[in-house]
């Protein structure tokens, strides 16, 4: 496994004097020792907190933005966890909140565009508890987890100790309950309880480990990562819907080519796709594989530079080479000609691709457009590239050939390059373009065959 670097810690500064834990509760701790304040949350996030206090009830900013706050990074999102019901929730706030999900209840707090995920502290389950609140699968999976508890049993439920921070901007205070700050501080990823239930009971945890351990740059410690490859067929068992979601959380956070190279190491990435698995080698340097690298690595760009990113893009560009190999199957043995055996070679990868990780079809459809213009951009006489260029797909399509020339070379190199300087020159130079390649590859010439012309036949004399 790569090397860690050490994350950078946010430390006390050196004119702030530590201050006491606070006397009632010894998980408690000035936030200003980390040097945390209330001016670096979301406003919308300490309204929604002030705003429960004022109706009596406990709550607190808490999970992944205090986590990244003392990394000195930017969070993403601002949730709340709180002592009120959902319901409670929804009537302090009417019409601004919505409740959401039936496994896990949730209030979405509205402010335009901006939404506080407001969830109600959490407890363990137990038989006393009727199927309304609380479920679990024979392999001890979460079906429904509606069973409130306190802030003590909610830090239980936690998945890993740098989540379970909770930070009240009324006394500026953090709690820490299960040393999450100094796992944050060491580098270290720790699930809160035994790892083989907490992964049983939401496998999905094994995958939240690899983002964390990508992102954060932190390293998973021996408890919590031994279960993994043992237990990675669990997720089988979550919805195809809700792995696609993760797939994206995963692969398009930034940290892409570190990801996919952490799923392999622990056996996760063949349950993400395993229609992929028959095109990988033992030297990993397959094409499809060279191109799964080649993508992730543009994706990691494009983010970095804050450009856009189409997951629709990076979906084609995995499934190409398979695309391929299945095409020529069809040719060979079906005896169907290119257009025909591309378009049901299509349908059997995304059925198979949408099997394990449900695709909408507003993706399915982009990745359709681009794997089709790959033949539209073998065309390159007439009005052909003309059409080919108006597309809405076609940047996606040429970056994929330029990935493709990267990896197969050849033709596909000249391919790539013509259609880069197609796309730089004006209306007439594009026309010289047109004409070189008709003189190079002119079309064949039809044969005309003189027809004999019918003759009466002359009458027999008798």
């Amino acid at each position: 496994m790569p090397e860690r670097n050490e994350p950078t810690f946010v430390q006390p500064s050196a004119t702030t004097k530590p201050a006491a834990p606070l006397r009632f509760d010894k998980h408690c701790i000035k936030a200003s020792q980390y040097g945390i304040s209330a001016r670096m949350f979301s406003k919308n996030a300490l309204s929604v907190v002030e705003k429960l206090h004022r109706q009596g009830f406990e709550a607190y900013i808490v999970g992944g933005c205090l986590r990244d706050l003392l990394l000195g990074k930017h969070p993403k999102d601002f949730d709340v966890a709180t002592n009120a019901r959902p319901e409670q929730i929804q009537g302090i706030f009417q019409r601004q909140c919505r409740l959401v999900g039936r496994r896990f209840r949730l209030a979405h707090v509205m402010f335009g565009r901006d939404i506080i995920e407001v969830a109600t502290f959490r407890a363990n389950h137990s038989d006393m508890h009727n199927e309304k609140q609380a479920k679990q699968s024979e392999e001890g999976m979460l079906l429904r987890d509606n069973v409130y508890g306190t802030l003590e049993q909610d830090a239980a439920r936690r998945d890993f100790t740098v989540n379970a921070l909770y930070y009240n901007p009324q006394d500026n205070t953090l709690r820490d309950y299960f040393n999450g700050l100094e796992d944050l501080k060491n580098g270290k990823l720790r699930l809160i309880g035994d790892p083989v239930t907490r992964y049983q009971e939401d496998p999905v945890r094994m995958l939240r480990s690899v983002r964390f351990m990508a992102k954060l740059d932190m390293f998973l410690d021996k408890p919590s990562e031994t279960p993994i490859k043992q237990l990675a067929h669990l997720l089988k068992n979550i919805p195809p819907a809700r792995l696609f979601d993760e797939s994206l959380k995963l692969l398009q956070a930034g940290y892409g080519v570190k990801t996919y190279r952490l799923l392999r190491d622990y056996g996760l990435f063949e349950q993400l796709f395993p229609a992929l698995m028959p095109y990988f080698t033992e030297k990993a340097d397959s094409f499809a594989e060279r191109m799964i690298i080649a993508a992730l690595t543009s994706t990691d760009e494009r983010v970095a530079d804050k450009l856009r990113i189409n997951p629709a893009f990076l979906f084609a560009a995995f499934f190409w080479y398979p695309l391929r190999e299945k095409v020529e199957i069809l040719k060979n043995e079906g005896g169907l000609n290119n257009h025909d055996a591309h378009a049901l070679a299509g349908n059997d990868i995304l059925d198979a691709f949408c099997t394990a990780l449900a695709a909408p079809r507003r993706h399915t459809a982009t990745i359709r457009d681009i794997w089709f213009l790959q033949l539209q951009l073998l065309k390159r006489t007439g009005n052909a590239p003309l059409r080919t260029m108006g597309h809405p797909k076609f940047r996606a399509a040429f970056d994929l050939l330029v990935m493709r020339a990267q990896i197969e070379g050849g033709d596909c190199i000249e391919l790539a390059a013509w259609w880069h300087e197609y796309q730089l020159s004006n209306g007439d130079q594009r026309s010289d373009l047109i004409k070189e390649q008709q003189r190079l590859h002119p079309k064949p010439k039809k044969k005309f065959y003189r027809s004999r012309k019918r003759t009466k036949p002359k009458p027999i004399q008798q």
